[in-house]
């Protein structure tokens, strides 16, 4: 078991099953079990993944200054998130629609409300990392901070890029040039997919660089490996909703790796781990525990826990 200090965004999500995007206009569109709501976000997701895989996983996060905070651990869930470091200091809660259809295309409206104006109280978070193995940041602008504490306590940092845009690379390189490990959608890259790892850890100093490819899986870089290469997906679920399922990825990915140290047998787990939420709709359902993992990692490549063909 690993400790995770986890900063980024936390935020009402609420996804809406649609025939095809773009919508056609109707006035009115009743269909069943069409609309979801629950918390979501890249640090509250990825915390939930951690905590079902049996890590301790601290929650850094701002929220709504009149939020209530039972919605963070519904009844009945077997895993419960600490909202002790949830900080209420926005007007509003950040908000998130996500229209899906059945191409598993999807159209995101996101409103963070005043998190782009409000800072992180700093004074609780240095003991925090320094009892942790490693931080995972999102980019978000009140983790900027976070960097610096992680670097003094010399603790690896993971980050999860959050739609990446070359021309405005200068507002990431804090986070670029302090990640161990770096987590990429490709939704905002149009550029080959090899090219553009090979670009970043040329630049950068990045140990691991993770781009993810939705329903083509993933390229894979390690520099101590020295490969750049790619990675299929892997079917264990009926696709429901892919929504949250980098996340998902990334928050195995440094389970397992901060388990074994090895690159390629913690990314099939961490396809494994994406494959399986996708058949959940939500981004924060569907993980899988340790012990599930174990029992399709087994069952899908005939490897054990420690890597070894049974």
């Amino acid at each position: 078991m690993s400790t995770f200090a986890v900063a980024g965004i936390t935020q009402l999500e609420t996804i809406i099953n649609v025939g095809e995007i773009p919508i056609k206009y109707q006035p009115l569109t009743s269909e069943r079990n069409s609309i979801h709501i629950a918390p979501g976000g890249d640090a509250y997701n990825e915390t939930l993944a951690l905590k079902w895989l049996g890590d301790e996983a601290l929650l850094l996060s701002l929220v709504g200054r009149d939020q209530d905070m039972s919605i963070f651990n519904p009844a009945g869930r077997k895993v419960t998130i600490s909202t002790e470091y949830m900080m209420p200091l926005l007007e509003e809660m950040p908000m998130q629609v996500i229209l899906c259809d059945k191409e598993r295309r999807q159209q995101i409206f996101e409103d963070i409300k005043g998190l782009r104006e409000v800072n992180y109280d700093m004074s609780m978070v240095a003991p925090l990392i320094a009892r942790c193995d490693m931080l995972v940041l999102s980019n978000a602008n009140f983790c900027r901070p976070f960097i610096k504490v992680a670097q003094r306590y010399h603790r690896p940092i993971a980050v999860n890029v959050h739609e990446y845009l070359k021309e405005k690379e200068n507002y990431n390189k804090d986070f670029l040039k302090a990640a161990s490990v770096l987590y990429f959608s490709d939704d905002t890259i149009h550029e080959d997919p090899f090219e553009f790892v090979a670009d970043i850890a040329n630049r950068y100093k990045s140990e691991i660089i993770i781009l993810g490819q939705g329903a083509k899986g993933l390229v894979l870089y390690d520099r101590a490996r020295n490969i750049n290469v790619h990675y299929n997906s892997v079917k264990t679920n009926e696709v429901v909703n892919t929504a949250g399922a980098g996340n998902a990825l990334l928050a195995c990915f440094l389970h397992r790796y901060l388990e074994c140290a090895d690159s390629t047998v913690a990314i099939k787990d961490a396809l494994l781990f994406a494959s399986y939420k996708i058949g959940y709709v939500g981004t924060s359902a569907g993980f899988l525990t340790e012990e599930q993992l174990d029992q399709w990692r087994n069952l899908i490549w005939g490897i054990n826990a420690q890597g070894v063909t049974s």
